[in-house]
């Protein structure tokens, strides 16, 4: 499996702010490739370095074995790039904005079959003030495909999207990748990282802290599973710390959540309250998650 991008070294500056330092990551052809931080931890800098959209200080970039710098207009006739922000004029159809960003490339694929493949074939003529907030991301995701790019660059392309508009756009990113492309995916939702993408980098204040793939960095955090379930009445739930594996136990109202580690907890607990006579409800597993790998290696304080 060829590599479409290599990053080494990369570093970049504003004035005495250092957005990313030292960050070097491959991309594979054809996996889907995400990177995840903080805001501000230099993601959109580190994206649209590769894209070529802006200089390095410092360390090389390769995307398709072409310097972004220099080789920029050669380029951006073999990827696609749905920015994090973008619009259209309110007017401008859908028809007219497949057909005006086609005409920009020597080489194109069919407007019209590429508005159906994305769920847009009844909105040809609709003006783009006209569209939802789901169908406005699936056009500019439909813009960044009509010159039938090798690599797709996706800057958090669900955010703002309710939970049903977000997972339709995650069967058309799988969509995309089973067509042949390679995807570059930057997101803010963890579960959406953990779901789409072959291997997750992590940045932290410019820097990479962890790449491997979602199950690995799960693993390797060694991450406490939880059991939550609910109990009315007056009982010591310090009783619970006697079954094997138990860490820690909390008590808010009603309810409570054990944490802990081994495969036998969840019927030690079980076992636990049925014993004692202590009715409980809602009893649930929660398994460790790349949220809580995101938590544990860049911080859980907001950030601006």
């Amino acid at each position: 499996m060829s590599i479409v991008v290599e990053v080494s070294d990369l570093h970049k500056s504003y004035g005495s702010v250092r957005a990313v330092s030292g960050v070097s990551f491959t991309i594979k052809e054809g996996e889907i490739f995400g990177m995840v931080g903080p805001n501000g931890a230099g993601k959109t800098t580190i994206i649209e370095c590769v894209e070529g959209l802006r200089r390095p200080d410092r360390g090389t970039v390769r995307v398709l074995g072409l310097d972004p710098q220099r080789d920029g207009y050669e380029l951006r006739r073999r990827i696609g790039i749905q920015l994090q922000e973008a619009a259209l004029p309110p007017r401008l159809k859908v028809g007219e904005a497949l057909d005006l960003f086609g005409s920009f490339y020597p080489r194109r694929v069919d407007g019209k079959a590429l508005a159906e493949q994305l769920g847009l074939g009844g909105k040809w003529n609709t003006p783009f003030d006209k569209l939802s907030g789901g169908q406005k991301r699936r056009l500019f995701i439909a813009l960044a495909l009509i010159n039938d790019p090798e690599l797709v660059f996706l800057d958090e392309p669900t955010t703002g999207l309710d939970p049903q508009a977000r997972r339709a756009l995650w069967d058309l990113i799988r969509g995309i990748r089973s067509r042949g492309k390679t995807i570059f995916l930057t997101t803010h939702y963890m579960e959406e990282a953990e779901r789409l993408c072959d291997r997750v980098a992590i940045i932290n204040s410019g820097k990479i802290v962890a790449l491997d793939t979602p199950e690995n960095l799960i693993r390797s955090l060694g991450a406490e599973q939880r059991v939550v379930f609910s109990a009315e009445g007056h009982w010591d739930v310090a009783l619970l710390r006697q079954v094997p594996g138990v860490t820690r136990v909390e008590r808010i109202g009603e309810r409570v959540v054990v944490y802990g580690k081994g495969e036998g907890m969840v019927g030690g607990v079980v076992g636990l309250l049925e014993r004692a006579g202590v009715p409980f409800r809602d009893l649930r597993t929660e398994q460790p998650s790349l949220e809580d790998v995101f938590l544990a290696l860049t911080g859980r304080e907001m950030r601006d």
